[in-house]
């Protein structure tokens, strides 16, 4: 729950770059992409839990040793197409890919179509930490410092499903 709790005190914090349309906008892109591929929710879900972990290294690899100011800029960099998310899917290799598959349940196919969808929904929930303040980016910092070296994606998309559809 920590990286949800996170996009949540970035949905609070003014000087953040988060805003409940963002998170909206990013439940319903992880949604619709599940239907397009024809992924179960609770089968995307344990994609995006193991997702974190993968790509959680391979962002910090990618990054080399620059502070968290220039981690955030050159990852968003990396979402609007400045050649670094082709050279992020690039390092995923079909092993990862293999290994993604059986921990989820979903199959590599499936995945290699998911996956295209899914990087850009992982920066854009990064995008949301980034503070105007220039004090660093606590969803970032979250998500790397993750356990595995990847926050769960797949809970905090959990939470935040909740959060956007209460119960009723």
């Amino acid at each position: 729950m920590g990286l949800f709790f996170e996009v949540l005190s970035a949905i609070n914090n003014p000087k953040q770059d988060a805003s409940i349309q963002q998170l909206s906008q990013i439940t319903n892109s992880v949604q619709q992409l599940a239907q397009q591929n024809e992924v179960e929710p609770d089968a995307m879900q344990s994609v995006m839990t193991n997702l974190g972990p993968m790509v959680g290294p391979l962002l910090k690899q990618q990054m080399g040793g620059n502070g968290a100011g220039n981690m955030v800029g050159n990852l968003m960099n990396m979402a609007t197409g400045g050649g670094g998310m082709g050279a992020l899917a690039s390092m995923i290799t079909p092993q990862m890919m293999q290994s993604l598959g059986q921990q989820s349940g979903v199959d590599a196919g499936k995945l290699q179509s998911l996956l295209p969808g899914l990087l850009p929904i992982v920066m854009q929930v990064m995008n949301m930490g980034n503070d105007s303040g220039g004090s660093g980016n606590p969803i970032l910092s979250a998500f790397l410092g993750g356990s595995k070296g990847g926050a769960d994606l797949g809970s905090m998309m959990k939470f935040a499903n909740r959060f956007m559809n209460p119960p009723q």
